[in-house]
């Protein structure tokens, strides 16, 4: 029996070297499968089959981090000191604040995590077991150790087994391997020898399929100890690395909190001992300044502009589980992505048959029959006969099925490995239909293995005894004597080897996975003992019959999607489980290297160290070929300790652990794992490399756009906290009360600031080079920006008002206006409103910070036109509407006021294209220098 929890001493290679017998009995079952009631007795001993959950936060730990990040803090400090200082609407005003953004941040984050739950649910949840000698259909959470599966093709692997039946068994373990290259089982007892525990030719695996076939294995591992389970530990133990934003908003934080406390310490003592306040008006009066210099409204605002990026990308195909990740695309500088599906279709194509009497052409895509066959020459149209010959073979050397569409406008579909399905397409391009090839009796088939690495089903066609043959060139030319020439078989000469050996290359060299056909007429007595046929009697002295190329073509948007990544200043490398010659071929394709790319394998990779890969990936045009998971890992690693932002493609539970050590990690959705699904970032839900590059795009729109209205919600902090030390320095009436500086901060701000963060991305946005880790969102040209030009600007319009007005009602040094007069509410509404006016101009200054305003269209974002309209509306409501006036300490300003205030917003507008006119012809606009490919 296992061990408790479901495997036995030894694992996969312990299993593989017992005999069918000594396997069943190790484990107390028997090819008639379990008694049900001691099924239900290991379930209670094992638990269910299901892989274990990482020991994450939980939703209860999600919700409230979302409450107790640094900023959050900040703003729990402001409030708790606003509540001692006994501005209680303050207080409240700023928890609200804290509470709404935490739980739009939690909604957001869980419906993203439900839209992948959606896509988990259309994995198959059930499978087929023996059991009191009767197959039965259980959920494959009920599948324990000593259960006897029984394998048929398209049928997901639940679990690790063991093989104790094997009918022309093959799996498809690229789930695991990365290769998509179908794997025959057998049930004979083999050796570890050193290789790898899914290529032990008797042992199923957990999340594998299977492709052809039919097949019955015991189970000996469940849940979390079987491979598919360890991937997924190692995927859990990767530290979840914060992303570029969050660390910024750790600094930004921390600089805002430090101008914060040093202008609140340094005026209060101002106050206190220059100008003579009392300790609690000196307080209360630090308090302002605290306030007025932390931006209530930037959380809010930031956790929208991420969620209408979330919005835009969902309409791409691209789901993003985490808020931030969305930022993080925009700061990538290097894409690891692999091969199949991602920048190829995903669907094998005959494209052309290569016989010593033609080349011939074949039209189509993909699985669909339709598509014209034509010769490549008039000449080669004498060797149509060699050309059906060659696929007739080839078409019964195959064990795949083709599955009409359902409907018209429907796919056709497949069954088994795709190569062959794309033979059986070919085939029924020339009208070799399936029920043509089954007039022919099958008598044997002697399967494909990765030593032999052909595959030759026996025929009984006519009277003849056919060996039909197909596999890899350079295992099956040395087997053959002859060649088909003119249906004629002439002897294979070093001459004819030549020509087929270069005809080859060139198929191979164009991307295309090429195969070589044979046959041969055999003597029953002579290749078959006591019914079993000996390979090495059949497969020679064959007969070459002609090259196959197969394409599994680069999907049409690539090639411009990597061309704008290069142009944005974006590393892609591709990372495959692929032939180096296949990679290479198909990189040239998609323009990802140039003639001569180096390729790097996995056994490279072994063979050295970390300094050593530090200086390979430096390289130029490179590509990694042959790679196992621990090798795309070490990758990413490599990459990362580079400086580099990686951002990792992947759909198989090998590939798991890089996209979790990974800035970003993209899974596939429509083929993708459910552990690659966990461990991802972002979703592709059509498995398009394009919509990455869009999500890339979107990500730096982001970054942009944080910038942007963090750049709007500070220029005003500047005039609010001016408008504290006027009053502190120079004895005049308060110009702006902490109610208004409030109303500023989460009314009249808030939804400009928020179509500030729904700008789309600006037009060179893939033509600038990717930021550096280092860059800052507040770097010293924003913080330039903010308090050296735009914020005083506003300071110097608004409260020079202020000034104008209270001059102009004849106010004298010394006067004490009441608080709750309505001449005092009329003044301080008139810094409130020249703030407000400012702020409409800077919204049109911040769009850019170098295209002028007047070139950005205005309709481009109609959330804009929105903002202002709120933005005037609720300004002016607040300081018309008495009832309004009467609550919150607003009155109407002087009637001579709405004039000047009028001319705020263009006098920003104005003095921001001055500026941005000189920053044009001094500073030239950044290009993004392409890097290495």
């Amino acid at each position: 029996m296992p061990d408790g929890d479901g495997s036995a001493p030894g694992g996969a290679p312990y299993w593989a070297a017992l005999p069918v017998g000594d396997a069943l009995h190790a484990l107390g079952t028997s090819p008639d499968g379990l008694q049900r009631d001691e099924a239900a007795r290991r379930l209670l001993r094992y638990g269910p089959n299901l892989l274990p959950r990482p020991a994450g936060r939980g939703h209860i730990r999600e919700f409230f981090g979302n409450f107790v990040h640094l900023f959050a803090l900040l703003l729990w400090a402001g409030a708790a000191l606003a509540w001692l200082a006994g501005i209680t609407e303050l207080a409240i005003a700023i928890v609200a604040v804290i509470l709404v953004n935490g739980l739009f941040s939690f909604w957001q984050e869980h419906q993203a995590e439900r839209a992948v739950e959606a896509l988990q649910a259309l994995l198959p949840k059930t499978a087929i077991v023996r059991r009191d000698r009767l197959e039965y259909s259980v959920p494959i959470s009920q599948i324990v150790p000593g259960d006897v599966l029984v394998l048929t093709d398209g049928q997901a692997v639940p679990a690790d087994a063991r093989i104790i039946v094997a009918e022309q068994l093959r799996i498809d373990a690229s789930s695991l391997t990365g290769e998509s290259r179908p794997m025959p089982r057998l049930t004979e007892p083999v050796a570890a020898n050193g290789r790898l525990n899914v290529a032990l030719e008797n042992l199923v695996f957990a999340g594998t399929t299977v492709v052809g076939g039919r097949g019955e294995a015991a189970v000996y591992a469940t849940a979390g100890v079987t491979e598919y389970g360890r991937i997924a530990r190692l995927t859990h133990v990767q530290i979840e690395r914060p992303s570029p934003l969050q660390r910024e908003l750790v600094r930004i934080t921390r600089v805002i909190t430090f101008i914060a406390v040093a202008m609140a310490g340094l005026f209060y003592a101002l106050g206190v001992m220059l100008a003579g306040m009392p300790p609690r008006a000196g307080f209360i009066f630090a308090i302002g300044i605290i306030v007025a210099n932390v931006p209530e409204g930037l959380l809010p605002t930031l956790t929208l502009s991420l969620a209408f990026a979330v919005r835009r990308m969902a309409a791409r195909n691209a789901i993003v589980k985490r808020l931030a990740a969305v930022e993080t695309l925009g700061a990538t500088n290097v894409i690891l992505t692999d091969k199949t599906g991602t920048l190829t279709e995903n669907e094998m194509t005959v494209r052309e048959v290569w016989t010593r009497q033609g080349r011939f052409n074949f039209a189509g895509v993909g699985y669909d029959p339709s598509g014209a066959v034509a010769a490549d020459t008039e000449s080669d149209q004498r060797g149509t006969g060699s050309l059906m010959r060659a696929l007739t073979i080839a078409a019964l050397c195959c064990d795949a099925h083709l599955l009409p569409p359902a409907d018209p406008a429907g796919r056709w579909k497949i069954v088994g490995d795709p190569t062959e399905a794309a033979i059986l397409v070919g085939a029924r391009k020339l009208g070799i239909t399936e029920e043509s090839l089954r007039a022919h009796t099958r008598l044997c088939e002697l399967p494909f293995d990765s030593v032999r690495k052909r595959m030759t089903i026996v025929h009984r066609i006519g009277a003849d005894t056919v060996a039909c043959v197909k596999g890899a060139l350079g295992q099956l030319l040395p087997l053959c004597a002859k060649c088909n020439c003119a249906d004629t078989p002439v002897p294979l000469d070093a001459a004819i080897r030549d020509e087929i050996t270069a005809a080859h290359a060139a198929l191979a060299s164009r991307g295309m996975r090429v195969l070589a056909v044979a046959s041969r007429v055999l003597d029953d007595d002579a290749c078959a003992t006591a019914g079993a046929w000996r390979t090495d009697e059949v497969e020679r002295d064959l007969t070459f019959l002609g090259l196959v190329a197969i394409e599994d073509p680069p999907r049409p948007e690539v090639a411009p999607a990597i061309a704008a990544c290069l142009q944005a200043g974006i590393r892609v490398a591709m990372v495959t489980g692929d032939d180096p010659l296949t990679a290479t071929a198909i990189a040239r394709q998609i323009g990802l290297c140039r003639a001569a790319p180096r390729v790097v394998t996995g056994a490279e990779l072994d063979r050295i160290g970390d300094i050593e890969l530090d200086h390979v990936i430096g390289q130029t045009d490179l590509l990694f070929a042959r790679v196992a998971p621990d090798h795309k890992l070490r990758l990413v690693a490599a990459f990362q300790r580079t400086g580099a932002v990686v951002a990792v493609t992947g759909d198989g539970v090998n590939d798991a652990p890089a996209l979790k050590l990974a800035d970003i990690g993209v899974a596939m959705g429509a083929t993708g794992s459910d552990v690659a699904r966990e461990a991802a970032d972002i979703v592709l839900a059509d498995d398009n490399f394009a919509s990455i590059v869009e999500a890339i795009r979107q990500g730096r729109g982001v970054y942009d756009n944080v910038r942007k209205f963090l750049t709007y919600v500070l220029t005003s902090n500047v005039p609010e906290a001016v408008a504290f030390i006027t009053f502190a320095l120079f004895g005049v009436p308060l110009p702006l009360t902490v109610m208004q500086v409030l109303a500023i901060d989460l009314g009249t701000d808030i939804l400009p600031a928020l179509a500030l963060g729904a700008e789309p991305p600006e037009h060179d946005a893939m033509q600038r080079r990717p930021r550096s880790r280092n860059e800052r969102l507040l770097d010293h040209a924003t913080l330039a920006r903010v308090y050296g030009w735009l914020g005083p600007l506003e300071a110097v319009l608004a409260i020079g008002l202020y000034f104008f007005v209270l001059r102009s009602v004849g106010w004298i040094p010394g006067t004490i206006l009441a608080a709750d007069s309505s001449l005092y509410r009329g003044l301080t509404s008139t810094t409130f409103l020249g703030i407000v006016a400012c702020q409409v101009g800077a919204l049109f200054a911040c769009r850019s910070r170098r295209e002028s305003a007047f070139a950005l269209p205005l309709l481009g974002n109609r959330l804009l036109v929105t903002g202002i309209v709120v933005e005037i509306m609720l300004a002016s409501s607040l300081a018309t509407v008495p009832v309004l006036g009467s609550m919150l300490g607003f009155a109407s300003p002087p009637g001579r006021a709405w004039f000047l205030l009028a001319l705020f917003a263009p006098a920003m507008i104005f003095a921001e294209e001055v500026r941005k006119s000189l920053a044009r012809a001094l500073v030239p606009r950044e290009a993004a220098i392409a890097p290495p490919a």
